[in-house]
């Protein structure tokens, strides 16, 4: 049974070779945990445009790439801690905002960022534009019990 690690080696394989697109599961593929969803509307038929978030263990130190979809927010990028409706914030985000100096790989090319947490009526405009895009979004905040962070990557 593949890992959540086997499917990020995928994802990030996929990416790199479709310059920072992924494609739309199957019915097959979702059924099976492939952490990509179905077709949504108001996203290319090429699949999800995605960023690959590197970021540092803040217990472990160890390096880790997290395929991420987010929101473009001027020249930066919005993610958003959704961790699928758990009531836990996914670890890139606690890692995140322990070592918030990281890289970012969007398209083809390698971004130095900084990582900040959207706060007040950013955060609110912010939210609200993902969700308007993306109902799911606001059914995982609602079942995760807790605010979504949501995390700007802005460039350095």
């Amino acid at each position: 049974m593949p890992t959540l690690d086997d499917w990020n080696v995928r994802i990030r394989a996929e990416f790199r070779e479709n310059a920072g697109y992924v494609a739309w599961s199957s019915p097959e593929e979702s059924a099976a945990g492939r952490p990509i969803p179905p077709h949504m509307p108001g996203f290319p038929e090429k699949g999800m445009p995605l960023i690959l978030v590197h970021h540092v263990g803040a217990k472990t130190g160890k390096t880790r790439i997290s395929p991420l979809f987010y929101r473009p927010v001027g020249e930066n990028w919005a993610v958003f801690g959704t961790h699928g409706g758990s009531p836990h914030d996914p670890a890139w985000y606690r890692n995140l905002m322990a070592n918030p100096r990281t890289v970012i790989e969007a398209g083809t090319g390698e971004i130095p960022v900084e990582a900040r947490l959207a706060a007040g009526e950013e955060r609110a405009r912010i939210w609200a534009e993902q969700i308007a895009l993306v109902p799911k979004f606001a059914e995982f905040e609602a079942a995760s019990g807790r605010q979504i962070p949501v995390v700007l990557l802005e460039r350095v």
